[in-house]
């Protein structure tokens, strides 16, 4: 299971969305337009799924563990119906439509995701060095943790959290009345109540209003709302998008692709994902890489996503270059991008020893994008020669 750590100002806030199992970013009001920032955030919540641990953190300090529950359809909603659409609402004008009420600023919590303790909420937090120093090879997305509500990271590293924060609180595993743990009182209640909604499914997360209000005709203008798209349309497996890039079991965007340096400088992939071997999990068998391009992408970008399929091929698939599927998608492409893709693209391996398997790698799709304002909804093409 993937994991979600959610960066917090206070322990107020944190007891209290530990009482409640209830977690809801703060935004800034959009004013008519929805940033890269409000963007990035749905997609984070979009790809939530039932089962995910959950973390918090506080002054450096790291506190959990919590699980992802689904109530009634999903584990994420709308914190009130339209809270997708970039509209400034009145906090009085949708009060009594909240499923979370922290106040006048609730208005732009936009969506929630809910959980339960599993086992505990332990008090005592871990120091993020004691964390890394704990199994440092584990920890990617914890070491870029900067500037954002929260971030999401892949089952190797939220198994990495789980063993730290366990192995500090294991005298309190056995104790259900144990005053090391926070007690989360009145979550089952919270979780009733929303699961008693009468109109639960107008909460329903939904890509439209994001890409609606970053359109201009077929044209997306935000990067950052493709990669919402993207990850919407395959996480609720759209038929026609995973008919282009496949059905995966993890996915996620944002993710670090280069060895640890300033944050400013430090690469990230658009979109990155894995599928298990069916039956299996958590062995995983195939691996995605994104590179996405809101206008026109050239031959430079082709080079940067061989840049991204070398990283996942060399820290996720220890040389197995077959194990990775790449796209590039863009509006439009400049003349011959196929045959610079059919020039550089390519990569001959050897896998194993005795015997030897030589093989040959040239797994880069070239797809055009394109906005479908009658379904409101992102369409694709691959393009051949």
């Amino acid at each position: 299971m993937a994991g979600y750590l959610f960066n917090l100002d206070n322990e107020n806030s944190l007891i209290n969305y530990i009482q409640n199992g209830i977690y809801s970013t703060k935004l800034s009001a959009p004013n008519g337009i929805w940033k890269t920032h409000h963007e990035a955030t749905f997609a984070d919540y979009v790809t939530m799924k039932s089962g995910d641990n959950v973390y918090f953190f506080i002054k450096r300090k790291i506190y959990g563990i919590g699980e992802l529950v689904k109530i009634k359809i999903d584990c994420k909603y709308c914190n009130y119906p339209n809270s997708s659409e970039p509209i400034n609402y009145d906090y009085n004008d949708i009060k009594l439509d909240l499923l979370w009420d922290e106040g006048n600023y609730s208005a732009n919590q936009r969506w929630i995701c809910l959980f339960k303790p599993s086992p505990f909420f332990f008090k005592t937090g871990i120091d993020m060095d004691n964390v890394l120093a704990s199994n440092p090879n584990a920890f990617k997305m914890l070491r870029a943790f900067w500037k954002v509500s929260f971030i999401k990271f892949d089952d190797l590293e939220n198994q990495a959290f789980k063993d730290v924060i366990l192995k500090f609180n294991k005298k309190s595993l056995n104790d259900l009345n144990s005053d090391s743990t926070f007690h989360a009182s009145n979550f089952k209640y919270k979780h009733r109540e929303i699961l008693n909604k009468k109109n639960l499914n107008d909460y329903s997360l939904d890509i439209k209003p994001i890409l609606r209000a970053c359109a201009d005709g077929s044209f997306i203008r935000h990067e950052m709302a493709i990669e919402a798209g993207i990850l919407s349309q395959l996480t609720t497996k759209d038929e026609t998008t995973i008919q282009v890039f496949g059905d995966w079991d993890y996915l996620s965007h944002q993710v670090i692709a280069s060895p640890f340096k300033p944050i400013d400088y430090i690469d990230k992939m658009d979109v990155f994902g894995y599928s298990y071997i069916t039956g299996y999990s958590p062995t995983r068998s195939r691996y995605l890489v994104i590179e996405i391009k809101k206008d026109k992408a050239n031959a430079q970008d082709i080079e940067q996503l061989m840049k991204y399929v070398g990283w996942v091929k060399d820290e996720y698939c220890y040389g197995d270059y077959s194990m990775i599927e790449s796209y590039l998608v863009a509006y439009e492409f400049e003349k011959n991008i196929l045959d610079y893709r059919d020039k550089v693209a390519l990569r001959k391996y050897t896998l194993g020893r005795r015997p030897a398997i030589s093989g040959e790698w040239k797994n880069l799709k070239i797809i055009k994008y394109f906005f479908d304002n009658q379904h409101e909804r992102l369409q694709f093409d691959i393009v051949k020669k």
